[in-house]
């Protein structure tokens, strides 16, 4: 922006733009101009004229700068992992991975079609012909349709996949974890899947898998006991303290 009103009098609009970069897209220029308004609305020394062009001053990148910090202050960013794995990894692997939450959402998120965007949408593209080859969807009629169980699928093979291995490092058989069982054991470590993250609880004779939070890095190589709530534990530190995660 500052570029093209430089070379214009200091003056911007989407003309100006469109003329000064015949490559620039007509909505390229126009998130521009949202931009100056969404300024000028914040209070920064921005100016319209009445014919809708905008004065672009020689300091204009040090007002930006001057409301991006603004911004920050305002609401600062919160950034959210969510995956473990990078989108090539979860293409062909065993678990419930983030673009399989994406394939069977009711509310998918809003991907770009350039950039990382285009990425994600060639994953999913991947992963869905993964899934079919996997018998774990099927085309029908033009579409392509999941089990209501899929995610749960995939997550009981990806934790047997990983119980088995562990099984053979720690010398313990894996047992799986049944609905509304009671998992009293000692916390030993946090194992990260494409399914999420599972904390290792190692009882007398065997290990388990189930859901992990953070709180419980804090005890670490202690007693701890939890009741399945869905897809999490509540939580509880040693057997007669009674500590509530």
């Amino acid at each position: 922006m500052a570029e093209v009103a430089a070379a214009n009098g200091g003056r911007y609009d989407v003309t100006i733009h469109l003329n000064h970069d015949p490559r620039a897209s007509h909505d390229f220029a126009e998130a521009h101009v949202r931009r100056l308004e969404a300024m000028r609305r914040a209070g920064v020394d921005v100016e319209r004229q009445p014919d809708g062009r905008w004065i672009i001053r020689p300091d204009h990148l040090e007002r930006a700068a001057s409301y991006e910090r603004m911004l920050a202050r305002a609401t600062p960013v919160v950034m959210q992992t969510l995956s473990d794995l990078p989108l090539e990894r979860q293409v062909g692997t065993m678990g419930a991975t983030w673009l399989d939450r994406e394939l069977v959402s009711e509310a998918p998120s809003a991907i770009r079609e350039a950039g990382f965007g285009r990425e994600v949408r060639d994953a999913l593209v991947r992963r869905q012909q993964w899934l079919i080859e996997q018998d774990l969807a099927r085309v029908e009629q033009d579409q392509v349709s999941y089990g209501a169980n899929l995610l749960r699928v995939l997550r009981r093979r990806e934790l047997t996949q990983a119980g088995a291995q562990l099984s053979r490092e720690l010398g313990l058989p894996y047992a799986e974890p049944y609905p509304g069982e009671r998992i009293e054991g000692v916390y030993r470590r946090r194992v990260d899947l494409a399914s999420g993250r599972f904390a290792l609880i190692e009882k007398s004779y065997e290990f388990t898998l189930v859901p992990w939070r953070q709180d419980l890095d804090r005890h670490l190589d202690r007693a701890v006991s939890g009741i399945p709530r869905g897809d999490t534990f509540s939580w509880s530190v040693g057997r007669k303290r009674g500590l509530s995660l």
